[in-house]
């Protein structure tokens, strides 16, 4: 799989100074953290579930969680597990298909072992599991019961746990609590992906809810959560994890609204670029503003529960060719001994101790996301994206 691999190779060669590298669910650990970009949610009821997670990996999914906690009624849990052990033995049952990197959102440890068990053979294809609610305390036995699983099953499995506890929010507990996780997350970090954060729950606490206009930096109590997480777990000097940015709760299908439209237009070829670039910014303004808060803010990745979220979150995270330059002459051999460079863009000053981390992981971006050719912008990588 690799990232912007459904679009032809005669368009990803016109986008791409440096084309998104192929992976498979068997990559090292710091390579698939960095590369599970939009991680699209489904409930695990689906009555065609595997014919969605297939048409969803042609469309440029990377990376699903298949729920059995939230997303479904108390009442419908049975029957969605019941539900994912068939659909995965029908994918196991089409050599060759291509498929995201799939993992499952449990209630409970118990289910983590019962589930690999059940699935037999066909969990070849998961990658791992999906925490709720985690804190140090409750977070073990999944951990635990994760373990118990690989070595049982013969095949590495990966957690990532859901950062949206009351505890976590509420000042007078916040650092004990980060403190817990990060004990937990830190003895088991091998198995450790990533750790994803449930802003919809920190919503909930306070009986908020953010309007399409705003982002969940407007919401001051979950800043002040996303902060101190960042800071304790998100830290790049060795002790910190792959940190995916919150869920966007809004959707509307951009296609829809701009793709007749150009295809209709009389336009000439300028203005109908400007008439997609205002509705693609009205369509998606909110959202495209989150995203580039959650990278400004050390976040990685985006929680989605809508197809058509998964390619702006994409689009955003492919390193402008910019960025690239910069981070490459940071990390030249010969800078280790630090200094400061005009940019090769001439509008900067690039220090190469105090950027090298940031250049480390751009570096790390641009060999899953790709480099966009200097003349190639968002509009164009999203527009490319979009289905006939």
């Amino acid at each position: 799989m690799r990232h912007f691999g459904h679009l032809a190779p005669e368009v990803r060669q016109r986008l791409f100074h440096q084309e998104p590298c192929a992976f498979t669910a068997d990559s090292e650990a710091r390579l698939l953290a960095a590369a599970l970009g939009a991680t699209l949610y489904s409930p695990a009821t689906r009555p065609r579930l595997a014919d969605d997670i297939l048409k969803q990996a042609a469309h440029g999914v990377i990376s699903m969680v298949l729920c059995l906690e939230d997303s479904i009624d108390d009442a419908d849990v049975e029957h969605g597990e019941e539900n994912l052990v068939r659909h995965f033995a029908d994918l196991a049952a089409r050599p060759g298909a291509d498929l995201p990197l799939l993992f499952i959102r449990v209630r409970t440890p118990g289910q983590i072992p019962d589930l690999v068990r059940r699935l037999g053979p066909a969990a070849r294809l998961l990658s791992g599991f999906v925490l709720p609610k985690f804190t140090g305390e409750r977070g073990l036995p999944f951990l635990e019961a994760l373990e118990s699983a690989e070595s049982a099953g013969g095949r590495r499995l990966f957690a990532m746990p859901v950062l949206e506890s009351p505890e976590l929010l509420y000042r007078e507990s916040r650092v004990e609590t980060l403190e817990g996780i990060f004990r937990a997350v830190d003895k088991y970090r091998d198995r450790v992906l990533a750790l994803r954060l449930g802003v919809t729950d920190f919503c909930s606490s306070y009986g908020l809810r953010r309007a399409p206009d705003m982002t969940a930096y407007d919401v001051q109590v979950v800043a002040s959560v996303i902060a101190d997480v960042v800071n304790m777990l998100g830290r790049a000097d060795g002790t910190g994890f792959t940190v995916t940015g919150p869920v966007w709760e809004y959707f509307r299908a951009p296609e829809r609204m701009f793709k007749p439209q150009l295809r209709q237009s009389p336009f000439l070829e300028v203005q109908a670029v400007e008439l997609r670039e205002r509705l693609i910014e009205h369509a998606m303004d909110g959202l495209l503003r989150e995203i580039s808060l959650d990278q400004a803010n050390g976040l990685l990745g985006k929680t989605c529960i809508h197809p058509s979220h998964v390619l702006p979150v994409h689009a955003l995270s492919v390193v402008s060719h910019e960025e690239y330059s910069d981070a490459a002459d940071i990390l030249r051999p010969e800078r280790g001994g630090g200094g400061v460079m005009r940019s090769a863009y001439t509008n900067k000053m690039n220090e190469v101790k105090p950027h090298r981390a940031w250049a480390e992981r751009t570096l790390l971006r641009a060999e899953v996301f790709g480099v966009a050719r200097e003349d190639v912008g968002f509009v164009d990588l999203l527009a490319a994206g979009i289905p006939g």
